[in-house]
């Protein structure tokens, strides 16, 4: 930075003397605008109400620097410099504009779109400054606006600031601000000989947001945590739902394999019958994810559990699960597939409600079993069949949920049924929960990232102990 050679030392000192207020406070201002940032960049949470805090006090505390009067003895203005000074006036009010808006509980509807018609103009403004220069209409054009804005938020925080303590804090700062601005205005247009006093306004409006937005951010860290509580309970709950170890059985080896999208998930499998010579497999998908899917997972359960008198009838067994159902799911839909395993008959009976077919594998060749009927819980007049088969001993059986067949790779490829069927057979010299594992593994190595609850069931049938 290069004096004019016409400036004496003097005239600089006395320059900075003014101006020392000014710029101790765009300082500070810039100052709490970074930390604002760097706080949301350090929580790693994209808070657009903080975000627009920061830019705001950042813009104001750099317009107090660019328009001090040191800087302009100091620095050969040209006339790109000269325009960006008086155009950073219209710029600071988008920030500022977009903080409110931000805050629903500060803003009625129609204050939104006064405060986006306000960024509009502003923007026009600083535009037509940089391209055609300063010009007092602008600023005149400017300031009517800011103070009527001013004055309608004013208004707005007395009306619903009796209820609300964060509004009443907006209100008193705002209120100081708009003071000061009058007056800054009203000053510059008698020209009278005082300091400019705007910026001590600002202060206080501008701790008044900062209280306000802190106030917001911990208070949805707060809330955020209750969520995640209630969730980590949820998911204990539904965890406790879903039944422990296959008991051990000269007949059948049974894994099962649950991996949840979120923290709570609306598949749902269960041991209908777990004998030593029986067994009766269910698996279902309940459509949509999170808690609402988990609610009639639960459903589900209660569903299954009052049809066991129908467990060795598959396609009874679910007619009956259609019918608790139905009317109960808030137009959610369940999809499903049973099937009952008797080693005494060496017998397999299966049904499926419009759930993708259970896999067998005998000799390393890969079979589908297709019975399907139409979803649960959709329609009460749904009929069910029920598909029966022979059972070898070394047979394999996989139920299991769609999010296996729809695990998408990053081009977007589903990994599909061929797939499935020759991971499945690759499993056949794997005990059943290495093969288990082994499903799970490939399809979520596969997958970019997972879009749905994945679920397996896998039955072995060992024949005569």
């Amino acid at each position: 930075m290069m004096l004019a050679p016409e400036l004496s030392a003097s005239q600089v000192l006395s320059a900075f003397h003014r101006d020392e207020p000014y710029l101790f406070l765009g300082a500070v201002f810039t100052t709490v605008g970074l930390l604002s940032i760097a706080f949301s960049l350090f929580r790693r949470k994209g808070d657009p109400l903080l975000w627009s805090f920061a830019i705001f006090s950042i813009l104001y505390g750099q317009r107090l620097w660019i328009q001090s009067e040191l800087l302009r003895l100091t620095i050969d203005f040209s006339q790109l410099f000269v325009r960006l000074r008086s155009g950073i006036d219209f710029v600071v009010p988008i920030p500022a504009c977009l903080f409110f808006s931000y805050a629903p509980d500060l803003l009625p509807k129609v204050g939104r779109i006064l405060a986006y018609l306000i960024i509009a103009i502003s923007a026009v403004l600083a535009v037509l400054t940089l391209v055609n220069g300063p010009s007092n209409h602008y600023y005149l054009l400017n300031n009517v606006m800011i103070i009527v804005a001013c004055l309608a938020l004013l208004a707005q925080s007395i009306v619903k600031g009796a209820k609300n303590p964060d509004l009443r804090v907006i209100r008193y700062g705002l209120l100081i601000f708009v003071i000061f601005i009058l007056f800054e205005n009203v000053r510059s247009l008698f020209n009278w000989p005082i300091p400019r006093l705007e910026p001590i306004g600002f202060l206080v409006f501008l701790s008044c947001l900062g209280y306000y937005a802190a106030r917001r951010t911990v208070q949805r860290d707060l809330q955020l945590n209750e969520i995640r509580k209630e969730l980590e309970v949820a998911r204990r709950i539904q965890q406790s739902i879903l039944p422990a170890a296959f008991p051990d059985s000269p007949h059948f080896r049974v894994a099962a394999r649950y991996v949840p999208m979120t923290s709570v998930a609306g598949d749902f499998y269960d041991y209908i019958v777990a004998s030593q010579h029986e067994a009766g497999l269910l698996v279902a998908d309940v459509s949509g994810h999170g808690v609402p899917a988990a609610l009639i997972a639960s459903m589900v359960k209660l569903a299954a559990a009052s049809q066991r008198e129908h467990a060795a009838n598959p396609s009874a067994f679910l007619s009956g699960m259609n019918s608790a159902l139905c009317g109960n799911t808030q137009e959610q839909f369940v999809t499903a597939a049973y099937v009952h395993l008797d080693s005494a008959r060496r017998e397999f009976r299966y049904s499926a409600a419009a759930h993708p077919p259970m896999l067998l594998l005998r000799n390393g060749a890969v079979t589908e079993i297709e019975e399907n009927g139409l979803m649960l819980a959709a329609f009460e007049s749904a009929t069910y069949t029920s598909a029966s088969g022979s059972l070898q001993p070394g047979d394999r059986l996989l139920l299991y949920t769609d999010g296996l067949l729809e695990a998408a790779n990053r081009s977007g490829d589903f990994f599909g049924r061929e797939a499935l069927h020759a991971l499945f057979a690759k499993t056949a010299t794997l005990p059943a929960a290495a093969a288990a594992d082994h499903i799970v593994t490939t399809v979520r190595q596969w997958s970019a990232s997972q879009e749905d609850d994945l679920t397996v069931l896998l039955c072995d049938y060992v024949g005569e102990a």
